[in-house]
């Protein structure tokens, strides 16, 4: 019998940079599209101003390998399994989108506030990727989530 394979979705768009090194410096980039083609890719991106590259997987790499202690290098935790590292990285990804503001998604008020202090008035409101997403109204606190009751599963049927 043949193994079942995954197959991509045929709008799946998945480029590659692939850097060359000589001495431990770049000596050249090249660009290597494995879904899709290299024309669509760049007219994607040229939509939004912006070229192949690795800076947003270098970015969410660096938050994951700060935020959960069994990705880190040279940690004292571990995570004991797979089964732990699945559960710290669930945390981490539920702390990002519902607890952390990105300040790219922020949204001016539209009065200004008042502040305790004799600073300036608050003019943003700080907006997470959950509630851009129109997931949630409100910036959660870490409290919240670990106190949140999430409904169990369906749990399979035993005859």
């Amino acid at each position: 019998m043949p193994q079942p394979r995954w197959v991509s979705l045929p709008e799946l768009l998945y480029a590659q940079v692939v850097k060359s090194y000589r001495r431990r410096r770049i000596v050249g980039v090249t660009y290597r599209v494995v879904f899709g083609t290299m024309e669509r890719v760049q007219q994607v991106l040229s939509a939004c101003g912006r070229k192949i590259n690795t800076a947003f997987v270098e970015r969410l790499n660096l938050d994951i390998r700060q935020r959960v202690a069994a990705v880190g290098r040279r940690v004292n935790t571990l995570c004991q399994g797979a089964d732990g590292l699945r559960q710290q990285l669930g945390v981490y990804q539920v702390y990002d989108n519902f607890c952390l503001p990105h300040s790219s998604l922020r949204q001016p008020l539209p009065v200004p506030e008042a502040t305790n202090g004799s600073g300036s008035a608050k003019v943003w409101r700080p907006c997470t990727p959950a509630m851009a997403a129109g997931s949630t109204d409100h910036v959660w606190t870490l409290k919240e989530v670990l106190m949140f009751r999430v409904p169990p599963w369906p749990q399979p049927q035993t005859v």
